[in-house]
Order: structure tokens, then sequence, then C-alpha cells
């Protein structure tokens, strides 16, 4: 009987979840998982495990939750797993050499973006902010630098003009799970090619901030449009309506109207929404959040908060 290919698996977010949830129908078996600690979450700022932890423990395996990686006692939990392979999925730290030398087919990487674009934290909502026409999965031989080695596999999706970080998540997750099925195929067969990355295409993917969602009403509608998708569900775009915050969920570009109305200035209120006045064209509000409130239609908001033309959001 051949033996099960012993594989340890990092991760943390909900996107690696789902990836392992996949790797455990097998064939290989995962002998370990390492995650993020335990982290305060919600109003309680109660501590909450991962949705990785969470998935490993219902599965009955065993979790490590090191908060470095770069200490001699994680190094020896590893080497006690005795793992042929480190899977890595958005685990949420540099790991060391020594680390990535361990395994006896050393390490590799799901990453959610065509490398060598957006190496780094947010590739999907860096993407659509973008503009980019299509996304997809890699699959990367690890080393020592931020995504930066040799891909193995690679899986395509096109970007579809509707698309939010959140629906991209998804179908780059089971986009995922199967670039990794192919790659692991051909790993154990030795049929994989490393191809280096061109370091003249890289660009990196920062991690998103909540001040970068405040919507600026000078960009043109487009940039806003697609900036409000790739905030979608988090940070969440938003303004200012009667100084009080404003999410805003959901957009339509319109074509501008004639007059010199300021960035920002409300200048119809329609059935499907206000429309505001951007540095070019305009920007219809097709789904929006008051403060305190539940999401709420552009009709509904308009219904029930009566904007007036001429008033100015920000």
């Amino acid at each position: 009987m051949t033996r099960k290919q012993r594989i340890v698996f990092a991760g943390t977010p909900e996107f690696a979840r789902l990836i392992l949830a996949n790797l455990l129908q097998g064939p290989e078996e995962v002998v370990g998982v390492f995650t993020q600690p335990d982290r305060p979450a919600g109003r309680g700022r109660a501590l909450q495990a991962s949705p990785v932890k969470q998935e490993a423990l219902a599965a009955g395996i065993p979790v490590f939750q090191p908060e470095s990686c770069k200490t001699g006692e994680a190094l020896e939990l590893l080497r006690s797993l005795a793992p042929d392979l480190l899977i890595v999925v958005a685990y949420g730290q540099i790991l060391p050499q020594a680390i990535l030398d361990l395994p006896t087919r050393g390490a590799i990487n799901v990453h959610a973006s065509l490398l060598p674009a957006w190496r780094g934290a947010a590739p999907i909502a860096r993407a659509i902010a973008a503009g980019d026409k299509e996304s997809g999965v890699a699959i990367m031989q690890m080393e020592a630098g931020l995504d930066s080695g040799p891909v193995l596999w690679e899986e395509r999706v096109p970007i579809a003009p509707d698309d939010t970080a959140a629906s991209l998540h998804d179908r780059l997750a089971r986009l995922g799970s199967d670039a990794l099925r192919q790659a692991l195929d051909r790993l154990w067969a030795n049929r994989l090619k490393p191809v280096p990355q061109d370091p003249a295409l890289v660009t990196y993917a920062r991690k998103l901030k909540k001040e970068e969602a405040l919507l600026d009403w000078r960009l043109p509608a487009t940039t806003l449009e697609r900036l409000v998708r790739a905030f979608n569900p988090s940070p969440v775009a938003h303004t200012l309506f009667r100084d009080k915050g404003l999410r805003v969920w959901q957009t339509r570009v319109l074509l501008p109207v004639r007059g010199d109305q300021a960035p920002g200035t409300i200048t119809a209120v329609e059935k499907d929404g206000v429309v505001v006045t951007c540095g070019e064209d305009q920007l219809q509000l097709l789904a929006v959040q008051p403060a305190g409130k539940g999401v709420l239609s552009g009709s509904d908001f308009a219904r029930g908060y009566r904007p007036q033309v001429g008033e100015v959001l920000g």
C-alpha cells in the first residue's frame, strides 16, 4: 500500500478555509494546520478562532498557532509533523527559509492573482480597483521573499463588470482549489516546470486601509465605481450625507449633465437613486447604508431621506 503524502497546511481567512476544505477530500493526508492566533473580533471583542482553525478542528486535525514562525520552537514543531509538503494560503506571516526548506518537497503557496501582478495582502481588491480585465490563481514555489518564487501552475478567470471583491473572492477560492489539485497531481509525478517571475511586471497589493475607502468625488466616476466594488465587503466605500456617515455598496456610472456643479453635488433624484457629479461623469447610488441603519436600495433611500438636488456629499 502506497504511503499517503503528508501535508501541513498554513492559512487563516475564509479564502484559505475553502481551499483547506477541498484539500481534506484527499488523497493526501493533512497532518497539521498552522493558523494565526485567535484575535478579538466583533462588538464584544471576544477572541475568535480563524476560519481555518474552525475547519481544522471540525475535521479533527491538530492546530498550531505560533505568534511567530521565526523561532526554533516553530521549526521543531513543523519537524515533528514530518511533512512532505507545506501548503500556504493567506497565512499572514512571512515564513523564514528554514521553515520553507524543512518539508521534503518544500513549500508552495496558493495566491489569488496572476503573479507577478499583485503580490501581497489584497490582490483581489487591488485588481478590481485597477480595472483589470482578468484575475486568477497562481501556485508558486515559495522562497523567503514576498510572493516572489517561481510559478508552478496558474488558472485564469475574467473579472466581470459587476464583480465585487466578495464575488471574485468566492470564484477564486473555487478556482484555487482546482488549481491546487492540478498542481499537486503534477508535483507528485515530477511534471511541474517552475517559471521565474518577470521582475519588470511586478505590482504590489498593499493591505486595504479604511481611510482609502472614503470616496473622493473629484475622481472620475469610473474610478469611484471600481473602488465601491473593490471595497465590498470590506472596508466599504463611504461618504458623508448631512454630516453623517453613508456607506456606498453599489453604484452605476452615468454620463454628465450640462452645468458646473462641484464634485459631490446631487444633480438628480431618480427612481433608482440619487445621482452625484464627479470629477468626470456622474455616479448613481444604487445601494447605500446610512449610519446605524441597514442597507437600503437607492430608491428607498431617496424616499426615506428625501435628498435634495444641490445637496453636497462628503
